[in-house]
């Protein structure tokens, strides 16, 4: 007999809507009144915090600083630096007028602006004007500087975290003397993404470079975290930017330099957002909900008291309390555990299956027979939900951090197995294409992976790939054998191997 879950349906039977399901079981989401703009919840905006305040902290020991830039941004800014504007142009929201007047009953706008404002789609542009002002001598350089901000991409097909018209994210932006230097920062930055996907958020990703087509409007090149979620489909989950002087040419970011010439600066930009919190879903979750991995978890250990008659309440809360206190001096990873007591009238079993399905780590259960025994009924999110374990209070205190710590490592290696397993090297057009073909019509969503092809560099054929596959190529990746083989599609002499995969 089949065990009962939790989400309907499950990841095999329809993966987008399982993935939907999942948000509105742990509650992180939902869709607001206006269309592609997103609620946050406050269990889903606590993920974000602590991948937020993980991310700053790592940031700031890089060497940046934050500060904040306008929301706005004037038309005539985005058109100094044309491929950046031709890139973003369909997805640009524009204000173009201010004030409102009630006329016939209704409010309508009232009085044109003189310039119109694009509502941030990304702030090369107006933090370049600001550079120009900053920038004077070499002396001012290397100048490094983040924002955390929301950013509007007006999305037509929009999806809860993966793609919503505006979402939260970081932006670095750096200024330097030389390309050397730039480009070691872009590469810096990716692979201070990469650490932190990994020990965070237990996420291995594919770190390469971005072909030509896919390059970020204006840049020299755009580097990439690819990470392989259930499905086997790509998300870009991280991007680092070398724009050269593209930049500092269109936005007069210009230095002195030591020798008494003046120079444009060479900029990089770099950043990653709440898509990440959807990674996490869809790489971790399973057909009973959300899964967390203990470091990014907003509540480690949930303690769940079970009174059924009110002579029982004083032995069972004062044994949460105890166990609470003790957990409180622990820690975990450097920092105390985040540990709470549900002490809400409601039903045992439903009290368990909500973190159940917000994807608490350990769920610790305490009524009058654990009381009695000098026990905790202890669950782990990566068991079976109705598996438990008795241990001692004394047993699950000391053990509690490597208990984590395993979980942890546990979250990483399934997800690293589960890339591996469905990463596949291919030699023919044939091959490519029984790779990349649905095998089960009543599961469609569910196939491919990442392909590594041999590639002679050809953007027309790119683009034939993508209308004909609906493939990309994800990244060319950048640890890897010296060029050899042929392109199958092509049959030309190899440039290098990429990645190829159906994206979000």
């Amino acid at each position: 007999m089949t065990e009962r879950t939790a989400i309907s349906p499950t990841r095999q039977e329809d993966f987008p809507e399982w993935y939907q399901q999942v948000i509105a079981a742990a509650d992180l989401a939902e869709n607001s009144e206006v269309r592609g703009c997103m609620i946050i919840k406050p269990w889903g905006y606590a993920i974000w915090e602590r991948m937020q305040r993980e991310l700053d902290r790592r940031i700031k020991a890089a060497g940046h600083q934050n500060a904040y830039f306008p929301l706005f941004i004037p038309l005539s800014f985005l058109e100094k630096e044309a491929e950046h504007v031709e890139g973003f142009a369909k997805e640009c929201a524009v204000v173009t007028h201010h004030r409102l007047e009630a006329k016939e009953g209704r409010l309508v706008p009232g009085a044109p602006l003189a310039e119109p404002l694009v509502v941030r789609p990304t702030s090369e542009t107006i933090i370049g004007a600001a550079f120009a002002r900053w920038i004077q001598s070499y002396r001012d350089l290397p100048l490094r500087i983040n924002q955390w901000a929301n950013v509007v991409r007006w999305e037509l097909r929009p999806r809860l975290f993966l793609r919503t018209s505006e979402f939260l994210w970081q932006e670095g932006h750096t200024a330097h003397q030389s390309a050397e230097e730039a480009e070691a920062e872009a590469l810096r930055m990716l692979r201070l993404y990469e650490g932190f996907l990994r020990e965070m958020l237990a996420l291995p990703a594919m770190a390469g470079e971005k072909t030509p087509r896919e390059r970020f409007p204006g840049a020299v090149r755009t580097l990439t975290l690819e990470v392989l979620v259930q499905d086997r489909k790509a998300i870009q989950a991280g991007t680092s930017h070398f724009l050269g002087q593209n930049f500092a040419r269109a936005n007069g970011i210009t230095f002195l330099s030591p020798e008494g010439h003046q120079e444009h600066a060479w900029t990089t930009s770099w950043g990653v957002s709440t898509r990440l919190v959807g990674t996490l879903i869809m790489a971790h979750s399973d057909d009973n909900g959300l899964a967390l991995p203990p470091r990014v978890a907003p509540t480690q250990i949930i303690l769940l008291p079970l009174i059924r008659k009110e002579e029982e309440r004083a032995a069972v809360e004062a044994a949460c309390g105890r166990l609470l206190a003790e957990l409180s001096e622990k820690s975990y990873a450097g920092e105390p555990l985040r540990v709470e007591i549900d002490a809400r009238p409601l039903a045992g079993g439903a009290k368990n299956w909500e973190w159940v399905k917000k994807g608490v780590p350990l769920r610790v259960e305490i009524g009058p027979r654990e009381v009695a025994a000098g026990t905790l009924s202890v669950s782990r999110r990566d068991w079976s939900p109705r598996e438990r374990l008795a241990l001692s209070e004394q047993q699950f205190v000391a053990n509690v951090e490597q208990t984590l710590a395993e979980m942890q490592q546990g979250f990483w290696e399934r997800a690293l197995a589960f890339q591996k397993s469905h990463t596949r090297r291919i030699g023919s057009r044939e091959e490519f294409l029984e790779f990349f073909t649905p095998k089960d019509s009543e599961n469609p969503e569910i196939h491919g992976g990442f392909a590594e092809v041999p590639w002679a560099g050809d953007t027309a054929l790119e683009d034939k790939i993508h209308e004909e596959q609906k493939v990309t190529i994800r990244c060319i990746p950048l640890e890897q054998e010296p060029a050899s083989g042929t392109c199958p599609f092509s049959g030309r002499p190899a440039k290098h191997r990429v990645l190829f995969g159906k994206a979000y």
